[in-house]
């Protein structure tokens, strides 16, 4: 069923661009979206097509716009039961559990969050660029946990996007690491780029995407008799979000997250290091570590601003089991150090 939309230009708008206009007057749809329907020639004022954004408006014209309806999108929805934190008619925030991918691709079939959020939200997705999908604003891992933005709508997923480039969407990460880091609170400023060999992964490229995140140690776990630490606990928060980007920055700072092999050493590796080191691993933490197969990193903290009643909302849940666990065996066993 396509939508059609009326407006007038009034004084306060005479000489404004069309598409600014537009969006102004009918804020179900992002610019972006008024500009690709003008495009398709979904714009009429009177009874004559306008095919230019830019055109400046008048006072006194009459604008039609009439969106088609939402293509479907080809994939099947999953009745798969979403952690949901919030949800209104604008977006949803959700609380991501290990092991699900957010996008679909080669292989993972009716599993991925998109397909969840299909069937989570059913006929209340209106549709992204003209297609009823869910508007991912940003990703998290696949074995990362945590909270995760979503828009139902065009306007939403624009304004949302718009809060992710200019960094007013804010995200705190926790993660636990290896070793600790130096100094124990800062900055990590290196850019990143797909690695040259193995395509998967990401790597510290000086021709990459500017990248910035900042750190702070809140607990570090010496085993006993060490001054080494054996592992850290540490919050992220990401300025910039690029694909990989604590995982990367934190095997860069030589304080790699634990379960993480992809950019730092196995955990029997690790532990043998340690043991090589003279370093006495309490046994129950070492089947601890053993048992956590995936990177120690969730997405605790999620700030916003809603974009269509403008309020500033703050999100927060609580660490998995899985991590919990791990941050118990380390404090149980080891003797912390507050950062």
């Amino acid at each position: 069923m396509n939508h059609i939309f009326h407006c007038t230009v009034e004084e306060a708008d005479t000489g404004n661009r069309l598409d600014k206009f537009l969006a102004s007057a009918v804020p179900q749809l992002s610019r972006a979206r008024i500009q690709q329907l003008i495009d398709q020639g979904c714009v009429v004022r009177g009874t004559t097509h306008v095919s230019s954004a830019t055109y400046k408006v008048k006072l006194g014209e009459a604008y039609t716009i009439t969106e088609p309806a939402v293509t479907a999108l080809d994939l099947t929805p999953s009745a798969i039961k979403l952690d949901v934190v919030y949800e209104d008619a604008d977006l949803l925030v959700i609380n991501k559990p290990a092991g699900m991918t957010v996008h679909p691709a080669a292989g993972t079939h009716g599993d991925t969050l998109v397909h969840a959020l299909l069937g989570h939200c059913g006929d209340s997705l209106s549709g992204i660029g003209g297609v009823a999908r869910p508007g991912i604003v940003h990703r998290i891992d696949k074995e990362t946990t945590g909270l995760l933005v979503v828009a139902k709508h065009d306007a939403a997923h624009h304004h949302l996007s718009a809060q992710l480039k200019d960094h007013s969407l804010k995200r705190t990460y926790v993660a636990f690491t290896w070793g600790g880091l130096t100094p124990r609170d800062g900055t990590v400023d290196a850019p990143l780029a797909r690695h040259p060999r193995h395509r998967r992964q990401m790597a510290i490229i000086e021709s990459g995407r500017h990248a910035i995140t900042h750190y702070e140690t809140v607990q570090t776990y010496h085993a006993p008799g060490s001054i080494m630490p054996l592992a850290s606990k540490i919050i992220c928060n990401l300025e910039t979000g690029r694909t990989h980007q604590i995982r990367v920055h934190m095997a860069h700072s030589k304080a790699p997250l634990i379960g993480d092999p992809v950019y730092g050493a196995s955990t029997t590796t690790r532990l043998n290091r340690f043991k090589a080191s003279g370093m006495s691993v309490p046994e129950a933490v070492m089947e601890a570590l053993k048992v956590f197969d995936r990177q120690a990193l969730h997405a605790m903290e999620l700030v916003l601003v809603h974009p269509r009643t403008g309020e500033f909302m703050e999100f927060s849940c609580p660490l998995p089991d899985d991590i919990i666990a791990l941050e118990n065996a380390l404090s149980s066993a080891l003797a912390p150090s507050k950062g």
